[in-house]
């Protein structure tokens, strides 16, 4: 991976596209002035046919200059007609099932016959099962630039299986060789921890902030805050992507575990730009931003990875810190929250608040306690004017509380927490030990979760036998503080 390409490079000039149609999609290369080739006749010169079983470690593989030529061929598409090389790519160069039916008869008729037999036709069965396409991804990703190229196209057949822009099998089969190939190249051994700082190259400091997707950041002087005192910052970075940090993980030092992000709390406390650590007041790491950089990365495990390598980092560096944490955001809560009143208000359901707060909320917002105030709290959420109303904060908080931790809590998809954050977080073996409310009154926090955060506390001792348990039997090791919340929606749920 990275190889530099030689004097071959072969370079695509005056590409032209003519139509939609990839039949009808034409380049001009400069290998073969005046040459018009196909979308379907450049695949059938790159995807060169798998060797035979008896010659497959010994042919030579095909020039880099392949490679390169499909690379710039399919960065010139536009977004539909990447859809149809793919989907070319896929099904006309995928596996020989005739072949692969053969030899699985003839392994049924070998079963009788000794051992090696038996195992030299089922290595056969093995290596016809390769996919035709899948050598020339293992090509691309010895030229310069390959690996980053396959990150941005399975980036690209995600988007499509997402947007059910195709249910080809083929294309699923597609994505599954690559992630399996990602897999194998971004594997833990291969992957480098870096700590940002201040003194790291600008463009690194530059991509960390693009790449923010959980609190972003504002200026330079914000992220300088986040790589200095009281506070780490940690990403991954692979040979094949110099310069490309892959999952960044955000670290505030603190004497305990923060319970909101405002300013006071976690992005300013202990941390102005000129001052020492002092390590006596450092306790506890509270991981409060945690981002993938690579869409084609998904499925790849790499965050949590990335969260057990820091913890090690930081027990190295503090011997006596104690306490693991993040503080973390609850997106997708207040769409669900919308989702659900709407239910009930078609149902004429009125349980999801006491008549105590029912009337409250009528009371402020001069409607009825019935559909009406159902109606008025619905329009106070989507908006976040309730935020404004120090009585309704007051009112609204033993309801929303109790919602949010049905929400993470009850709320499955097959068996497992429907929130992404909750999933993660639960897969590494994190208690969820504290929903915290007012955590984020951020006009962001607010609208995605009412302001309120959770904390996923990492007991170091018991990651790995809470990490199985959720896995393998669906349970999820939770506090007496979340339970209670849980009850209390039950109850006034009557579920």
């Amino acid at each position: 991976m990275g190889k530099q390409v030689g004097g071959k490079t072969l370079r695509l000039t005056a590409l032209r596209l003519e139509a939609l149609d990839f039949r009808s999609v034409r380049c001009r290369s400069t290998s073969a002035p005046g040459t018009v080739r196909s979308m379907e006749d450049i695949l059938t010169r790159v995807v060169v046919p798998l060797p035979t079983y008896e010659t497959r470690e010994k042919s030579p593989p095909p020039p880099e200059s392949n490679s390169v030529e499909f690379m710039h061929f399919y960065r010139s598409l536009e977004k539909e007609e990447k859809s149809q090389l793919l989907a070319t790519l896929s099904q006309d160069f995928g596996v020989d099932h005739k072949g692969v039916s053969e030899l699985a008869g003839k392994l049924l008729d070998t079963q009788l016959r000794d051992l090696a037999t038996i195992l030299q036709v089922e290595d056969r069965l093995r290596y016809s099962l390769t996919p035709r396409y899948k050598q020339l991804l293992n090509h691309i990703s010895r030229v310069e630039g390959g690996v980053k190229f396959l990150v941005d196209l399975r980036a690209d057949l995600l988007e499509i299986i997402s947007s059910k822009g195709s249910d080809s099998p083929h294309i699923r089969d597609l994505n599954g060789t690559l992630k399996g190939l990602l897999s194998e190249w971004f594997s833990v051994g291969l992957l480098r921890l870096e700590r940002i700082t201040w003194q790291s190259p600008c463009e690194i400091l530059q991509k960390i902030s693009q790449y923010e997707a959980v609190h972003p950041v504002r200026n330079w002087t914000d992220i300088k805050r986040r790589v200095g005192p009281y506070r780490r910052c940690y990403a991954f970075t692979h040979a094949a992507m110099p310069g490309e940090p892959l999952v960044v993980l955000h670290v505030a030092l603190t004497e305990d575990i923060s319970d909101n992000i405002q300013v006071r709390a976690v992005m300013k406390k202990l941390a102005t730009l000129d001052l020492e650590e002092d390590v006596n007041k450092v306790n506890t790491a509270v991981f409060y931003s945690i981002s993938s950089t690579q869409a084609g990365l998904q499925g790849v495990e790499l965050g949590n990875v990335l969260i057990k390598r820091v913890v090690r980092e930081l027990q190295s560096e503090f011997p006596h810190m104690s306490q693991f944490s993040s503080l973390s955001p609850i997106p997708g809560f207040s769409s669900w929250l919308q989702g659900l009143l709407s239910q009930h208000r078609k149902e004429g359901r009125m349980e999801l608040l006491t008549d105590h707060e029912w009337r409250e909320v009528a009371d402020v917002t001069n409607t009825t306690p019935d559909t009406n105030a159902l109606d008025a709290l619905r329009k106070l959420i989507s908006t976040g004017e309730w935020t404004r109303s120090e009585r309704l904060v007051h009112v609204l908080e033993p309801a929303l509380m109790r919602l949010c931790a049905w929400y993470l809590y009850g709320e499955k998809r097959r068996g497992y927490t429907l929130n992404p954050v909750a999933n993660f977080h639960l897969q590494n073996g994190a208690t969820m030990w504290r929903l915290n409310w007012h955590a984020d009154t951020s006009p962001r926090g607010v609208a995605n979760s009412c302001g309120i955060m959770v904390n996923y506390r990492y007991f170091l001792q018991e990651t790995p036998s809470n990490s199985a348990a959720y896995m393998h039997n669906k349970v999820i090791t939770v506090t007496e503080q979340v339970l209670g919340l849980v009850s209390q929606f039950q109850k006034n749920s009557k579920l």
